[in-house]
């Protein structure tokens, strides 16, 4: 009786190890929740009641009706113009790059390729170069005098230089270019971590059963890496939706809207051209429902576990 009585006033004294590893773990949570709470989310309400507004400088008003804003957004011919560049974009960049990149990476994990380190790293340097500087280079070589007509009318494949930048198609294939350039090494390092996850027994046992090499890299390989390559599908084409850069840096949007994004559309809302922000913030809202909605349609369609 005794012994009872002592255990449970030594249980209420204390907390169990496990309890007390669980607080010790929420409050090291804690501060990093409370600065994304206070810098993502506390912004991302705040532009949510503000896309239900309109007017200007600090004369705000509720919209009448709340959803006028968004009403005005289905009617905006720019809005549907700078989608369409974004969906070119999209459909045009995104597999071209994912293949490319698994292709590198299959190629890069051979063992028995010399120098793999170096041709690693020089296929991997475009991510890491300042985009400003690309930007630059890229507007130089695809200029009028530049070293790409020069190029092209020496192997006599065009008759007069193309004005790449005053033409929409031409501006949208630039912007192709500079996005696959700089973003294929990326990825190509998240397919060569996941090739090097991959036991060889399996591609080996494959062979053995008759498979070819592609046969087996079809069969073999690829299913193994289907959660690399939703990983990266994902990730590329978020990127790919709120495209900012590319298309202000390389074509400034133009010719007449021709090559502009939706991010860079939402910036000149924002802070060109007589801003509103009540506009802008419906916008910006809308960015965030395609990319929540294609994010969940990958989902579904990738993710198909066994």
């Amino acid at each position: 009786m005794s012994q009872a009585m002592t255990a449970e006033p030594t249980r209420r004294r204390g907390l169990t190890t496990e309890k007390r590893h669980n607080l010790t773990g929420w409050i090291f949570l804690l501060p990093a929740a409370a600065l994304i709470a206070i810098m993502n989310f506390y912004p991302m309400f705040q532009a949510l009641i503000l896309s239900m507004k309109t007017g200007r400088g600090t004369r705000f008003r509720w919209a009448d009706p709340l959803w006028s804003n968004y009403t005005r957004l289905l009617q905006d011919d720019l809005f549907w113009t700078t989608l369409k560049n974004n969906t070119i974009y999209l459909v045009v960049q995104v597999p071209i790059m994912l293949g490319l990149a698994l292709v590198l990476a299959v190629l890069l994990n051979n063992p028995n390729l010399r120098f793999r380190g170096l041709w690693r790293t020089a296929i991997f340097l475009p991510c890491a170069v300042s985009l400003v500087s690309y930007s630059m280079v890229f507007r130089t070589m695809f200029a009028t005098d530049g070293l790409v007509n020069d190029a092209l009318m020496g192997l006599s494949a065009i008759d007069s230089p193309i004005n790449w930048f005053g033409q929409a198609w031409t501006a949208r294939l630039v912007i192709i270019l500079g996005l696959l350039w700089r973003w294929t090494g990326y990825n190509m390092v998240f397919f060569l971590a996941g090739l090097q996850t991959i036991d060889p027994n399996t591609i080996e046992a494959a062979k053995v059963d008759g498979a070819n090499s592609w046969r087996a890299f079809w069969h073999v390989t690829v299913p193994q890496l289907k959660p690399m390559i939703l990983l990266c599908a994902i990730m590329s084409t978020n990127g790919t939706i709120q495209l900012f850069d590319e298309s202000w840096n390389l074509t400034q949007g133009g010719p007449a809207y021709g090559s502009m994004s939706l991010s860079h559309y939402l910036f000149e809302i924002s802070f060109q051209k007589n801003p509103n922000f009540g506009y802008a913030s419906a916008l910006s809202y809308a960015i965030l429902m395609i990319v929540a909605v294609l994010a969940f349609i990958q989902m579904k369609v990738g993710d198909r576990r066994d």
